[in-house]
């Protein structure tokens, strides 16, 4: 792959290679906690210099527990509602990037928060787990859209689309239809094809930590198509690398910290 990743420049300081909101996280869902921390964890090894990762209180002190490199925004409640959205619309503007849905649950209220939030937020975002069945892809706007098979059949549904009319209707979004031995890029007018990847990428986690990648590579300047590309190609690759040596019994913990090695060959200090 020849992409290049944007040049990080040899003065820069804290907040000027890429700031990161991650919004997820209930306490209906144990996995939440797991899967919120290893996007975020995903978006700092990618390069990025801060990421805020705003959840439900509890899931949030959990999330702490994780990495002290995740600073948390403890929501009140049990799981995302309208009652959060001011809150995350505020944070939203001091990021480059958000990602929203990995352990975020499917309670009605936490639905009405997302479709809200997508309404009014201006920023970059990648969509990924339970909020891809929440939206109809014709009402969002400058997102990346991450779904696995059963995300996308939802997700195609509630936009009363069919996989023909797709390409079509993506306006300025691009969709990542995750899969192996191939992940399809799609935006407008382009379409590549990933071909990295392992079985054992089947454990969960390993989507979140894509995402994590995507928007940590988004939020550093990089054009977003040629971050989706890239991320696909880094996460596939990490599955590869940790099949030799532990043959399927890898987590997705351990993709996260192949990411920065896998990395470096596309990046530059100027």
């Amino acid at each position: 792959m020849k992409i290049k990743l944007k040049p990080r420049k040899k003065g820069s300081h804290k907040g000027q290679n890429g700031i990161v909101l991650v919004i997820g996280g209930s306490e209906d869902y144990i996995g939440a906690p797991v899967f919120v921390g290893l996007a975020a964890l995903a978006v700092l090894r990618t390069g990025a210099d801060l990421v805020y990762v705003a959840a439900p209180e509890k899931t949030a002190w959990a999330i702490n527990c994780l990495s002290p490199d995740l600073i948390t925004i403890k929501l009140k409640g049990k799981f995302l509602s309208l009652k959060n959205l001011k809150k995350c619309l505020e944070l939203a503007k001091k990021a480059d990037c958000i990602v929203i849905g990995n352990g975020i649950g499917r309670n009605p209220q936490t639905k009405r928060f997302v479709l809200q939030f997508l309404k009014k937020n201006k920023k970059p975002v990648i969509i990924d787990a339970d909020a891809l069945r929440m939206v109809n892809l014709k009402n969002v706007s400058n997102a990346v859209l991450t779904p696995h098979a059963g995300e996308l059949k939802d997700l195609l549904k509630n936009s009363s689309l069919t996989l023909n009319t797709l390409q079509k209707n993506l306006k300025n979004n691009i969709i990542v239809i995750k899969g192996h031995p191939r992940t399809l890029i799609i935006s407008k007018t382009k379409k590549a094809v990933n071909t990295t990847g392992h079985p054992g990428m089947t454990h969960g986690g390993s989507g979140d930590v894509l995402a994590g990648i995507i928007a940590g590579l988004i939020a550093q300047g990089n054009e977003m198509f040629n971050a989706c590309r890239i991320a696909t190609y880094i996460n596939g690759k990490a599955g590869e690398s940790l099949a030799k040596r532990f043959g399927v019994g890898y987590l997705a913990s351990d993709l996260v910290l192949e990411i920065p090695k896998l990395l470096k060959r596309f990046q530059k200090i100027i």
